[in-house]
């Protein structure tokens, strides 16, 4: 098997600080350009694309707000990802660095 050679994803995308706050209400990243975002976790909740919420849009039955939802669990995987979970009991959700980037760009 031949590795590719360069990472399957960008090294960019990761973000040299990722920090909660507001009792996990806000996520603050921190990139090594200088840039930085907050992603509220309402928003991350509402975003997560694991099969489970993304069987629950496709049913019509996913929430269309997570009022008071905080996060209550960041575990970096692999390096170009982080496992999030949520007060609302949900923690399937694997967040790409680069869709977490994408994500504040578009906020």
């Amino acid at each position: 098997m031949q590795l590719p050679d360069s990472p399957p994803f960008d090294p960019d995308a990761v973000p040299t600080d990722a920090v909660l706050s507001r009792g996990g209400r806000d996520l603050r990243l921190v990139w090594g350009n200088g840039e930085e975002a907050v992603l509220p976790a309402e928003t991350l909740r509402l975003r997560c694309r694991c099969a489970w919420c993304t069987r629950d849009r496709i049913e019509g039955r996913f929430p269309a707000a997570f009022d008071a939802v905080a996060v209550t669990k960041l575990d970096p995987l692999g390096g170009y990802a982080v496992h999030i979970g949520f007060s609302d009991g949900h923690a399937r959700g694997i967040f790409p660095w680069i869709y977490l980037r994408d994500l504040s760009r578009a906020a």
